[in-house]
């Protein structure tokens, strides 16, 4: 029997899909690290060799055989022997794509241990392409290809749900989603005496999530007890999700280590030294003996000499168990500024691109999209300061300076050279006010800006229909139609986004930067416009990348407070109060177009549609039913209580107006600009939203008539009760 005392290592790695030499590097420098840090065990994050969203990749031959070609590799480099290791990758058995864990050991495999239950909701597509085991403490053989025979001495290797036995514990390693499930795998692991449990993970970023995530693997050893390593990907791996890291190692219920949830660090390893007796003290102290003893679930034990703590090294009085700590959480404001600031950093240096342009309005959502690329130049200078070497290299490459090795000396240095800001005026629409506070959160954050006015171009393209068809359309305010107006309204709005592109392409071979191309435009639609469909269809919101596509105005609001204070712009108090418009209307006397008036809705009202029609699941009829006691005008308010306070039938209104126009403008869903995902509730539809795009009006569906039958009868009951 081998000591107690383990130091066990679990990592975030900044994977990139299909980027197999990098990947495989990243892997090997974790090892490094961890062996360095003299931990006996390595666990990293999920399908870590090919990068977690490969998506329709995992349809390919070729990402199964070059995984295996790095796993190759990986074996071979006797730098990372001397380390029972926990690898991601994808493989194919009898024909059969699986998602997988290799145990390996010296060079050796021990076991393959495909994903047992799969991620199959949200974002994730699992049971497309992979096939679940369904097979519990089942094992097989699986026949090694010729190249990694040789190095095993062996035709078979174990392939199944079992558990690596050393001297002193047993491991058993559990993957993402196998954690969420009721019935997670860890649970019958730890009560047939399995001491630690890896869980490798591609776990994505939603706001106010990691609380969540948090508190199910504390809980996965609190009940149970043991050792609980949490391995997960971390940044941009190809895809519009950002995945936030946070590796942890959890024992009996308390966090000891935390690695950090936002880092532009491509390597980050945690580790912990854990105490196997206070294992074995806690669960004869809880309520498990009686289970433990009565489970039938025995699992398969593949025995290894190898010892994860040495009896020699408990008697090194320097080395001892690592005390718990307690978790780290960042507010709303903080993830909103480090999540975007860390994304939008990964997908323009693998990008090539030049850069960053966002068109300023003068409004709240393009000044919070300016914000989050401030942010991201303000993280990439900390990284600079403290000698992150990847982002160095980077930032040498992209914002180069006269000077060999110059490196910019503030954020505001770095965004001048990354990051256009455009406003693009109307001389009758677009207000003194807007423009100059464009101007100055540009002066503020460094941006290189451009301020042009696109009446020109405006009067040419609509001088086309007068010519052609002789026919002069006006706005609402000139005594126009609801048409004319709309025509009007689209057609700068279309123009905005041809002048951003535009300059986006010209600009950094004009300002003659370095290594020419294009800068990336970034849109700025929040999740309320977006899902009641509020903008104009291949317009400003037509971008390469949107930031702020699934965050809220309320959140977008705290953001801006936050980074008021904490990046020192006191530029952004005048976005704060600012009425919310478009201008896309003239502005007379009497008239300032407004967002909220238009949409016939305010933007949190919005944000609770959005929430009941997605993660409630619910359509028309059943949201009135909902929001009809939630917003009731009858109700006794309560400490906290928002809510606004509406009649049934302002109910009815609401819920019919939100329906209607989520449908009919459906078909902008299908066009909408890849956001970084931050909501559930996002109607992204090309991966998220996935429903019809042509729909039957509303107005006129058996669901609107349920609603008004329901509308009579509480008006009935209520008639009742006043008299």
């Amino acid at each position: 029997m081998g000591g107690h005392l383990v130091t066990v290592a679990t990592c975030s790695l900044n994977q990139w899909v299909l980027d197999w030499e990098g990947n495989l590097g990243r892997i090997i420098e974790s090892i490094h690290l961890a062996k360095a840090a003299g931990a006996r065990l390595r666990v990293g994050p999920e399908l870590e060799i090919c990068g977690y969203s490969s998506l329709d990749h995992f349809h390919e031959l070729d990402v199964y055989t070059h995984s295996l070609e790095m796993l190759q590799k990986l074996l071979l480099d006797e730098s990372t022997h001397g380390i029972l290791l926990d690898v991601g990758l994808p493989i194919l058995h009898r024909n059969l794509r699986y998602n997988c864990r290799v145990i390996c050991l010296d060079g050796k495999i021990l076991l393959i241990r495909p994903k047992m239950w799969l991620a199959n909701d949200g974002n994730y597509r699992e049971m497309r392409h992979f096939t679940p085991w369904m097979r519990p403490r089942e094992t097989e053989l699986f026949h090694l290809p010729k190249m990694l025979a040789e190095i095993q001495g062996e035709t078979h290797v174990l392939f199944g749900d079992a558990v690596i036995s050393t001297p002193e514990t047993a491991v058993g390693a559990e993957t993402c989603e196998e954690l969420f499930t009721p019935s997670a795998p860890h649970i019958d692991m730890a009560l047939d005496g399995v001491e630690i449990i890896t869980n490798s993970s591609g776990s994505h970023f939603t706001l106010r999530k990691l609380d969540t995530r948090l508190q199910l693997i504390m809980e996965a050893t609190r009940k149970s007890g043991g050792v609980y390593l949490y391995a997960n990907q971390q940044g941009c791996d190809g895809e519009r999700l950002y995945f936030d890291g946070c590796a942890m190692i959890i024992v009996n219920g308390d966090v000891v280590a935390q690695g950090s949830q936002f880092s532009l660090n491509d390597v980050e390893v945690v580790t912990a030294t854990i105490d196997l007796e206070e294992v074995r003290a806690y669960r004869s102290a809880i309520s498990r003996g009686m289970q433990a003893a009565a489970s039938k679930a025995k699992y398969q034990r593949i025995q290894t000499p190898f010892e994860l703590s040495p009896e020699d090294e408990d008697a090194d009085i320097t080395k001892r168990p690592t005390l718990p700590i307690q978790p780290r959480y960042h507010s709303v404001e903080e993830e909103i500024a480090l999540c975007g600031g860390c994304y939008l950093w990964d997908y323009l240096r693998r990008s090539g691109t030049a850069g960053y342009l966002v068109p300023l309005s003068g409004g709240i959502d393009s000044c919070a999209t300016a914000t989050i690329v401030y942010s991201m130049c303000r993280i990439v200078m900390q990284a600079v300061e403290d000698g992150n070497a990847q982002v160095i290299a980077d930032v040498k490459r992209i914002a180069k300076y006269d000077g060999e090795g110059v490196l910019p000396k503030t954020a505001q240095a770095l965004c001048n050279q990354v990051f256009t800001t455009i406003y693009m005026g109307m001389k009758k629409q677009s207000s003194n006010e807007t423009r100059q506070r464009a101007k100055d959160l540009s002066e503020a954050i460094g941006s290189y800006h451009v301020s042009l006015d696109i009446d020109d171009v405006y009067e040419a393209q609509k001088s086309l229909v007068v010519n052609t068809i002789n026919f002069e359309p006006k706005f609402k305010v000139h005594g126009g139609t609801n048409q004319e107006n709309l025509t009007l309204q689209c057609l700068q709005a279309r123009i905005r986004m041809v002048t951003a592109y535009e300059f986006g392409q010209i600009l950094p071979t004009a300002r003659n930067r370095p290594g020419g191309g294009s800068l990336l435009v970034l849109g700025s639609a929040n999740v309320g416009e977006s899902l009641r469909g509020y903008l104009t269809k291949y317009d400003c919101s037509s971008a390469d990348i949107n930031p702020i596509g699934s965050i809220d105005k309320a959140d977008l609001k705290r953001f801006i407070a936050w980074a008021e204070t904490s990046f020192n712009l006191s530029c952004l108090h005048g976005f704060l109060t600012a009425v919310p418009t478009a201008e896309l209307e003239p502005i007379t006397e009497t008239y300032v177009q407004s967002d909220e008036a238009d949409m016939g809705m305010t933007y949190a009202e919005l944000t609770i549609f959005g929430r009941l029609r997605k993660l409630n699941k619910l359509g028309p009829f059943g949201m009135f039913q909902r929001l009809v006691h939630d917003w009731s005008a009858d109700r006794k308010p309560t400490p906290g209580d928002e809510a606004p306070f509406y009649t049934p039938a302002q109910v009815a209104q609401k819920v019919k107006m939100f329906f209607h126009y989520y449908a009919i403008n459906r078909h902008k869903m299908t066009t909408l600009t890849p956001a970084l995902h931050c909501n559930d509730y996002s109607p992204d539809d090309n991966r998220f939203d996935l429903r019809p795009f042509l729909l039957p009006p509303f107005w006129s569906s058996w669901s609107f008539k349920r609603i008004d039958m329901e509308l009579k009868k509480i008006e009935k009951r209520q008639e009742k009760s006043k008299a």
